[in-house]
């Protein structure tokens, strides 16, 4: 298979077939505004790749061969699930730098956090009411374009004041859906991700909800599960109440993905410095499409995934059959020390 392809679905099945009908009908729909497609993950050029290779420790002549190990590997863990998804192997390969340790230990834990976490990983469909009451209130796009150092944007938007979160969990659920669409697609690899978080509507009400346990259980995932090699997080249009909920979440976060975290105000120009103007949406003073466009076109690619999801309910760690110890919750996500529930009036 060569990494630097069009993505395509390889198993067989009708459970695919219906996922592959369903991507081209998103796929071949009138496009926004221009025929640009607001879903799609633009790739690097040739150039950008180069400099990704070197950032990402990938040697063009061992990478299949490293891919050949993982699978192997797989292949002799009693607990793990059947997978034979060379794109989304490749892609934690990246992320971890082809280290195979450590890829190894992402792999266990995304099995793992898929059979503990079911609120994340089921009901993954955008059609659910639960979802589309989020999606209506939320914008949560992966922008198209990437910055000038190879980095993929990502962009939370709310859009309602004073919303109320009936499940914290779903939302969750939806930002983790993007992740593994991402997993799935993206063909010869980024120089790590982005995170703008507007504040702008951010009351007491979007948080009411949210709980050390929840918050924990979604970070282990991200940090420990996900090949995500985050490299800013930008929140914007800041005010005190950002200050509140910064300090609830820190404990959980690791030392380095704090040290990574930009406050800004209203003033976007600090932005711009790490993220061209022409890969913002047009609200952000950018030049890229309205963001409501590029939401919808999320939307829209999350619905044609609905069959795929689904099947991927399957991939899930078995601890009856894990060699040594199985993990249980409090090896996942075990409440080291006392954290004080949010509190915000």
């Amino acid at each position: 298979m060569s990494f630097g392809s069009k993505p395509s679905f390889k198993e067989s099945g009708p459970v695919v077939l219906r996922v592959q009908l369903k991507f081209l009908e998103f796929y071949f729909e009138e496009r926004p505004a221009g025929g640009e497609d607001l879903a799609r993950l633009v790739q690097p050029s040739a150039e950008m790749q180069k400099r990704i290779r070197s950032e990402l420790n990938e040697d063009v002549s061992t990478r299949d061969s490293d891919l050949q190990r993982i699978k192997e590997w797989l292949a002799l863990q009693p607990h793990l699930p059947p997978f034979h998804d060379d794109q989304r192997l490749m892609t934690f390969l990246r992320g971890c730098k082809f280290s195979l340790e450590k890829t190894k230990r992402k792999l266990d834990m995304y099995f793992t956090m898929r059979a503990a976490a079911p609120e994340f990983f089921t009901n993954r469909d955008v059609t659910r009411p639960e979802l589309k009451e989020i999606l209506e209130r939320v914008c949560i796009p992966t922008l198209p374009g990437l910055t000038p150092n190879g980095r993929r944007v990502t962009l939370l938007h709310g859009k309602v004041k004073d919303y109320l979160t009936p499940h914290v969990a779903d939302g969750m659920k939806l930002l983790l859906m993007i992740g593994d669409i991402r997993l799935h697609e993206e063909q010869t690899g980024v120089a790590g991700d982005v995170y703008i978080l507007d504040a702008a509507v951010a009351t007491p009400a979007y948080f009411a909800k949210f709980t050390p346990a929840i918050v924990k259980k979604f970070l282990v995932c991200v940090q420990d599960a996900y090949p995500v090699k985050l490299k800013e997080v930008h929140v914007i249009n800041t005010h005190p109440l950002v200050d509140t909920i910064y300090n609830f979440v820190k404990p959980f976060l690791k030392e380095k993905i704090r040290q990574r975290i930009h406050f800004h105000g209203s003033n976007l120009e600090a932005l711009y410095k790490d993220i061209p103007k022409d890969i913002l949406p047009n609200e952000y003073g950018g030049s890229a499409g309205p963001i409501e466009a590029m939401h919808n076109a999320w939307v829209k690619k999350m619905e044609s995934y609905t069959p795929w999801f689904k099947e991927q309910e399957k991939l899930v760690a078995d601890e009856s059959r894990r060699p040594g110890k199985p993990k249980n919750y409090d090896d996942l996500f075990g409440m080291e020390g006392s954290f004080r529930k949010l509190s915000i009036d």
